[in-house]
C-alpha cells in the first residue's frame, strides 16, 4: 500500500524562476506539481524527495518557459483488492458507513458490516445489530478488506473502493478484543448471526 519509487517526469519553469537556482526551483515545482496527485499506476503521491534535474532543460518557440526533466522519489499510497486496512468511521448512510483508510474513503456496505439485521440511525449516525446489539458510528476503529477498487484520476474524492468486514479477523476493533476476551476465557463468542444468548443454566442431578 505505502511504497518508495523512483519517478521520472517533466516541470516547466517560467521565465520569472530562470534566474533563481535551478535546483531549488526544479524542487519546488516537484512539490507543486506532484504531491496531492493521483494516477492508476501509482496510487497518491504524498511526499517527493531527492529531486535531481536531469541534463539541460529545452526551451519551445513560442514559450520564454523551460522545461527541465526531473527525477526524484516518491512516497506513494495504492490500495490493491485484498488488502486489510485500519480506518475510521466518517460517515454514517442509508446503505453502510464510509471508512477513512489513509487519504481515501472506502465504503462498508450494510451487506459487507456484519450477519446480522442492522437497524439505521442517521439521526446519531450509528448502526446497530438487531441480534448482537453490536454498534458501528462515527470514529470507530475497523479492520476490513478491500474487495474493489476503481480509483479516479480526475477527480480521485469519486474514486470508488468497497470494502468487507464479513471475514475471520475483521471488524470493529473493540468487538475483536471482546472477542478475544470471551475466547480467553472460555465464553461464548457474541459473534454477528448468533444473538445475545442468555447464560446456560447448570444441568440438574
Amino acid at each position: 500500500m505505502y511504497q518508495m519509487v523512483e519517478l521520472e517526469d517533466t516541470v516547466r519553469i517560467p521565465p520569472s524562476e530562470l534566474s533563481a537556482d535551478q535546483d531549488d526551483v526544479a524542487r519546488r515545482l516537484v512539490h507543486r506539481s506532484f504531491e496531492g496527485r493521483l494516477n492508476k499506476k501509482h496510487g497518491f503521491t504524498l511526499l517527493t524527495t531527492h529531486v535531481r534535474r536531469l541534463g539541460e532543460g529545452r526551451v519551445i518557440h513560442g514559450d520564454g518557459a523551460v522545461y527541465q526533466r526531473v527525477k526524484f522519489d516518491a512516497l506513494t499510497f495504492k490500495p490493491d483488492v485484498g488488502e486489510v486496512v485500519e480506518g475510521t468511521i466518517c460517515e454514517v448512510v442509508e446503505f453502510g458507513a464510509f471508512v477513512r483508510f489513509g487519504p481515501l474513503d472506502g465504503l462498508l456496505h450494510m451487506s459487507q458490516i456484519m450477519n446480522d439485521y442492522l437497524n439505521v440511525d442517521l439521526g446519531n449516525e450509528r448502526l446497530t445489530g438487531k441480534e448482537t446489539g453490536r454498534t458501528l458510528g462515527i470514529g470507530d476503529r475497523v479492520r476490513a478488506r478491500l474487495v474493489t477498487v476503481s480509483l479516479n484520476e480526475l477527480s480521485p474524492r469519486e474514486s470508488k473502493i468497497g470494502l468487507t468486514m464479513r471475514q475471520p479477523g475483521l471488524g470493529k476493533i473493540d468487538w475483536l478484543e471482546e472477542d478475544r476476551l470471551a475466547a480467553a476465557e472460555g465464553r461464548p463468542i457474541r459473534a454477528a448471526g448468533q444473538g445475545r444468548r442468555p447464560p446456560r443454566r447448570p444441568k440438574e442431578a
